[in-house]
């Protein structure tokens, strides 16, 4: 173990728009279980739902897209030792479940309960605990700050596997130009797709997904057929709605293809309303995508050690310490910030 201090800076969601950096205890860890240094830690929509929407859970600390380094390990845990890079992985499923004995363990009847034990806490923070058997390592060469973007990529990775995987000679439409929507444009160009169209208000964003290969729209150029059997011009095969707005969700139904995809990936409390007919008369698929593939982690993981995603436009050049937390936040949510602010564990 190294010398490990006894208090830590975290940053603590309060309430709505408000985070106060605190002193905490440093976790050590239990059975099983590496300390990592957090090295970076990207803000997630989740965290901008709790911090300017929601308000959260006063007095956490969240924060789950991270990478760092093991300091301290738990004397009953092989395989690692101090040094190792490292990024956390997804959460534990039971693995016994039809869900996952069929290779979906975000189905997991147990997804919510399995793996408990203790109050959780995130790595908006120096110092974070993680179990040694759902820990991956970082591939050398691969910058520690790309490496936290691990997470959110292996969510972009699931949507285009829902949507039956990314084909050549398909035509696709991204709505939501956010951290999912440019890593879904991205890992799409890296699989070979070509024809891929972004839907977005923030001309920031708009303009990231321009470098990363895709066209891009304004929301309000996307025209709805008058009848349900109608086709737009230039249809798409799916469409990927990443925003989780209800009028984005039916303007995207409206622009696909006869037979073609709908893949809800973005969260959001708006319920659309879809035309049951438009539906029926094109057999059109409607499907969600909560979270990720089985592999989605290695994946993802591989796919940014291997040189064909463009990193360094995925990520905001600027690192965020603890305390300009809510700085980050409300950058990327109004815009300002097009790609992943991560967040650092020190004090401006």
């Amino acid at each position: 173990m190294t010398q490990v201090p006894e208090t830590m800076p975290a940053a603590v969601f309060m309430g709505l728009r408000d985070v106060t950096v605190e002193d905490r205890p440093t976790p050590r860890p239990g059975p099983g279980e590496l300390l990592l240094e957090v090295s970076h830690c990207g803000i997630c929509g989740s965290d901008l739902h709790f911090l300017l929407e929601w308000g959260g859970r006063a007095g956490a600390i969240e924060g789950h897209e991270y990478s760092g380094t093991v300091v301290a390990l738990s004397p009953d845990v092989t395989g690692w030792q101090i040094g190792d890079r490292v990024i956390g992985g997804p959460s534990p499923r039971c693995g016994k479940c039809e869900h996952c004995l069929a290779h979906r363990p975000s189905l997991c009847d147990q997804r919510n309960s399995v793996g408990g034990g203790g109050e959780w806490q995130g790595a908006f923070a120096r110092y974070k605990t993680v179990r040694a058997a759902d820990a991956l390592r970082v591939p050398g060469g691969l910058a520690l700050k790309h490496a936290a973007l691990t997470e959110p990529l292996a969510v972009a990775l699931h949507g285009i596997t829902q949507a039956g995987g990314a084909r050549p000679r398909t035509r696709w439409l991204v709505t939501g130009g956010g951290p999912i929507g440019f890593l879904s444009v991205a890992a799409l160009k890296a699989l070979g797709v070509d024809d891929v169209v972004v839907s977005e208000p923030k001309p920031s964003r708009r303009a990231l997904c321009e470098k990363l290969g895709a066209r891009s729209v304004d929301p309000a150029d996307l025209v709805a057929p008058d009848m349900p059997y109608d086709i737009v011009d230039d249809p798409f095969d799916v469409a990927l709605e990443c925003s989780g707005n209800g009028r984005a969700q039916e303007a995207a139904l409206a622009q696909l293809k006869r037979a073609g995809t709908l893949v809800l990936v973005g969260a959001g409390m708006a319920r659309p309303k879809f035309d049951p007919n438009r539906i029926l008369l094109n057999e059109l698929v409607i499907t969600g995508a909560f979270v990720y593939d089985f592999d989605g982690f290695p994946r993802a993981l591989e796919l940014l050690a291997s040189g064909r995603l463009p990193n360094d436009l995925l990520v905001e050049q600027e690192d965020y310490p603890l305390d300009r937390l809510l700085d980050a936040a409300v950058g990327l949510f109004e815009g300002d910030l097009a790609a992943k602010a991560m967040i650092v564990p020190r004090v401006s």
